[in-house]
C-alpha cells in the first residue's frame, strides 16, 4: 500500500508537498501508519530511518523534542559509550530549550554536531539512528527552528495535551516474530550470564521458551541485520539456554511478572496445544480463572503427539506446560467438546476462546484415493500412533521393518513423518513434493532439510501422484507425474506444467499425506453462525481475534490454518490481552503497543539493502553439536545437543543490539 504524505524522508525517499493542493499531493511507496487506528488518524510518524508528516499543521519542533524524549523514556541505551549515554540527553535538553522559547542559534548548531557525533560513534543502535530523523527535521524545516530562536516564542504545540505520542521500542527481529519476543534482551542476558532475566525477557510474550527454542522456524534469523554483514545470529538456540538452565538448575517457575490478584473472571479455553496453554498463561497472570479443555489423552496438543521426541523431547516441553499449571490453570483431558457443550460454556464463562487446531489430514486428491485402502495412512494419525507410544507408551509402536513409505509434503509435518519413518525401521523412505529443494528448505529450515537427506530420505521434487493402486483394497503402487516450472513471459511467478511421457511408478506399502490439514468445527453450535474462511477455518479481524460472536475468540490453526507454533503463540497472546479486557469492561480494544506492532509490521522494520557499518564483519556464527547419524537414526534421543556455554556467549555477542525507536503522534 502507498501513502500520501505531506513531508516525507524515509529510507532516502524525499516528498515534498509543501505549498501543494493536497489532492495533488504525491504519494510514498511506504505503508506508513495513517489511519493510526479505526476512529483516530496520525499526524506523523518518526523512526530510525527518517520521519514523515501526514498533515500541515504538524508542531515540527515539538515532534522532535518528544522523539528525543523517547531515549530517556526508554532507556534502552546499554550505557557503554559516553555518546549514547550523554548524547541523548544533550539533544532532548537543547530540543526541549528551542521549543519553549529559550534557544540560542549556537543551540542549533551544538544539536547537529552532538547528532553526527552519536551517529558516527555510538555502539547501540538506537544511539546511532535516534539523531538521524532529528537531523533531517533540522535540514528541511530549519525556518521551524530558526523562527521560535528568533522570536523567543515556544512552539505552536508545546502546550498542546491533546496531542499523544505514542512510541515503540521495535529491532527487526523482534518485528519479524509473530510472538514479538524481545530478542536482544533475552541474548543480552546469555552474553551477561544473566541467563533469568534471559528467560524473563523470552517469557513476556513466549510462554514455551523451551519449545520454541527448540522447533521454531526462526523467521527472526530471516531478518536479523547481522545478516547483512555476515551470517545471522542464531536466535532459536539462544532462547533455550534460559529455559534449560532454569530446568538444569531446578529452579522455581520464573514468570515476567508477579500474577494479579483473582479478579473474579472464568475463561474457558478449547485446546490446550501452543495457543491455549499461551492463552491460558497470559489470562492466568492477570488474575483470570482458566478452565482448558482438550481431546487427547496428554496435555501440549499437537506439538505432543505430532512433533517427535527426537526434535522436542516431550519432558523439556512439560516444563512449559508445568509454568502454566503452576498459576493455578485448570485443565480437563480425554473431554472432546462439542455443540451442546459450547452451548453450556458460554453460560458458564465470561468469555471462550478456540484454540482446537487442525487435525484432519487433507487428501493428495489423487485418482482412487481412499481411506479404506490398506496402507493409505494419513500425517495426524500416523505420528500420533508413533508418538503416544514413544512418548507415554499408549497403545502399539510403529513397525515398518522392510516397507517402503511414501509421503507427500513439503513442511514440517511431512518431515516428521519421514524421518519418524526412519526411525521405525523402513526399508525406504521417499517425499513427493511438488515444488524444489528452495522451497522445502524455505518451507522447513535448512536443518531439518538436511538432516533428513543425512538419515536416507530420498526427495524426488517437482512431483505430484496422480493415481493411487491397489489390489484389494491394499495398496499396491502410485502412479507419479513429473513437473517442470516454466517461467511466466510476463514475469509473474514461473507456472507447474507437466511433463509429458515423463511418469513414473513407485511400488510401495504405506502412503502418508502430509499436504495439510483441515480445523474440526463440529462444536461450533450452527445457531451461532460465525463466519468462516474459505479455507474453512474460523474468521476473526486477525488483529482482536474475537469471532463474528461476541465473546467467542479464536487463536492458532482453527483460525488461520496450519501454521508454525511461535504463530499459534503470537495469536494466542494477542488474543489473551483482548480477552483480559474483554471480561472486564465488555469491550473490545488493543493496547497502543498491540496498535503500533501492527503498523511496524506493515511497513517492515527490516531492510535487506542496508550497508551496516561499525561492526566485525567475518565473525563465524556458531553451529551446535548435534547426534550423528548413527546414533540418532534408529533411536528418539534429541538430535540436537544445544551451544555449550563458550559457544553460547561467543554467539550472543555478535548480536548488534538493534533496537531502533518508532513513534506516531495522534
Amino acid at each position: 500500500m502507498s501513502s500520501k504524505v505531506y513531508f516525507s524522508s524515509w529510507r532516502g525517499e524525499l516528498i515534498d508537498n509543501r505549498g501543494v493542493p493536497k489532492e495533488e499531493w504525491k504519494e510514498s511507496s511506504f505503508n506508513f501508519p495513517q489511519h493510526y487506528a479505526t476512529d483516530t488518524d496520525s499526524k506523523a510518524f518518526v523512526g530510525w530511518d527518517g520521519f514523515a508528516l501526514f498533515a500541515e499543521d504538524v508542531d515540527v519542533v515539538k515532534l522532535a523534542t518528544e522523539y528525543a524524549a523517547q531515549y530517556q523514556l526508554y532507556s534502552e541505551a546499554c550505557g557503554r559509550c559516553a555518546p549514547g549515554r550523554w548524547g541523548g540527553r544533550i539533544l532532548y535538553d537543547l530540543l526541549d530549550k528551542i521549543a519553549r522559547g529559550e534557544g540560542e542559534m549556537s543551540d542549533l548548531e551544538h544539536l547537529k554536531e552532538v547528532s553526527s557525533t552519536m551517529i558516527e560513534t555510538s555502539k547501540c543502535e538506537i544511539g546511532r539512528t535516534v539523531p538521524i530523523p532529528l537531523l533531517q527535521m533540522m535540514k528541511y524545516f530549519e525556518k521551524d527552528f530558526v523562527s521560535l530562536i528568533e522570536e523567543k516564542k515556544a512552539s505552536p504545540a508545546y502546550h498542546n495535551e491533546n496531542i499523544r505520542y505514542i512510541a515503540k521500542i521495535t529491532a527487526p527481529c523482534m518485528d519479524a516474530c509473530p510472538a514479538h519476543v524481545d530478542i536482544p534482551a533475552y541474548i543480552e542476558g546469555v552474553r551477561d550470564l544473566r541467563f533469568d532475566d534471559s528467560l524473563k525477557a523470552t517469557k513476556k510474550t513466549m510462554p514455551l521458551a523451551h519449545t520454541c527454542g527448540r522447533v521454531c522456524p526462526h523467521p527472526c534469523e530471516d531478518e536479523c541485520r547481522r545478516a547483512n554483514l555476515d551470517e545471522p545470529i542464531s536466535i532459536m538456540e539462544l532462547k533455550r539456554i534460559g529455559a534449560d538452565y532454569e530446568t538444569d538448575h531446578g529452579l522455581m517457575h520464573l514468570h515476567p511478572k508477579e500474577p494479579k490478584p483473582k479478579i473474579g473472571k472464568k475463561v474457558g479455553i478449547i485446546g490446550a496445544g501452543p495457543a491455549g496453554l499461551t492463552a491460558a498463561y497470559y489470562l492466568a497472570l492477570e488474575g483470570i480463572d482458566c478452565d482448558v479443555y482438550d481431546a487427547l489423552p496428554v496435555l501440549g496438543g499437537e506439538v505432543a503427539v505430532g512433533v517427535p521426541e527426537y526434535r522436542m523431547p516431550y519432558e523439556k516441553y512439560y516444563k512449559d506446560i508445568e509454568a502454566v499449571k503452576s498459576l493455578g490453570v485448570n485443565f480437563i483431558l480425554n473431554t472432546k467438546v462439542d455443540a451442546d457443550m459450547m452451548r453450556e460454556f458460554e453460560k458458564k464463562y465470561d468469555a471462550l476462546l478456540v484454540a482446537t487446531g487442525t487435525r484432519i489430514s487433507k487428501k493428495v486428491r489423487a485418482k482412487n484415493e481412499r481411506p479404506e485402502i490398506k496402507g493409505y495412512w494419513p500425517a495426524i494419525p500416523f505420528l500420533d500412533q508413533v508418538n503416544l507410544y514413544v512418548k507415554w507408551g499408549i497403545g502399539e509402536p510403529v513397525d515398518l521393518t522392510g516397507k517402503t513409505v511414501v509421503c507427500v509434503g513439503g513442511g514440517f509435518t511431512s518431515m516428521d513423518v519421514v524421518r519418524c519413518s526412519v526411525r521405525a525401521n523402513a526399508k525406504k523412505v521417499i517425499m513427493l513434493y511438488r515444488r524444489d529443494e528452495k522451497t522445502i528448505i524455505r518451507n522447513t529450515s535448512y536443518e531439518e532439510y538436511h538432516e533428513a537427506v543425512e538419515e536416507g530420505v530420498e526427495f524426488i521434487f517437482h512431483s505430484a501422484i496422480e493415481e493411487i493402486i491397489d489390489e484389494n483394497d491394499v495398496l499396491k503402487k502410485l502412479k507419479v507425474n513429473r513437473f517442470e516450472l516454466v517461467p511466466d513471459p510476463n514475469g509473474g511467478r514461473p507456472q507447474l506444467v507437466k511433463i509429458e511421457g515423463a511418469d513414473f511408478e513407485i511400488e510401495c506399502d504405506y502412503l502418508i499425506p502430509a499436504v495439510s490439514q483441515d480445523a474440526d468445527l463440529s462444536l461450533l453450535p450452527e445457531e451461532w453462525e460465525i463466519e468462516k474462511t474459505s479455507w474453512r477455518t474460523i474468521k476473526t479481524d486477525g488483529k482482536t481475534y474475537m469471532t463474528s460472536r461476541k465473546g467467542i475468540f479464536a487463536a492458532g490453526d482453527c483460525e488461520y490454518g496450519p501454521m508454525t507454533i511461535v504463530n499459534a503463540v503470537g495469536q494466542a497472546k494477542r488474543a489473551a490481552s483482548v480477552i483480559s479486557r474483554y471480561v472486564q469492561t465488555g469491550e473490545i480494544s488493543l493496547t497502543d503497543e498491540e496498535i503500533m506492532e501492527d503498523h511496524l509490521r506493515a511497513l517492515k522494520v527490516y531492510d535487506k539493502n542496508e550497508k551496516v557499518k561499525g561492526w566485525i564483519p567475518g565473525l563465524p556464527r556458531e553451529v551446535s553439536q548435534k547426534l550423528s547419524v548413527e546414533e540418532r537414526i534408529d533411536n528418539n534421543r534429541e538430535v540436537n545437543l544445544g551451544f555449550t556455554k563458550p559457544q553460547a556467549i561467543r554467539e550472543a555477542e555478535r548480536c548488534m543490539r538493534c533496537y531502533y525507536i518508532a513513534m506516531v503522534a495522534v
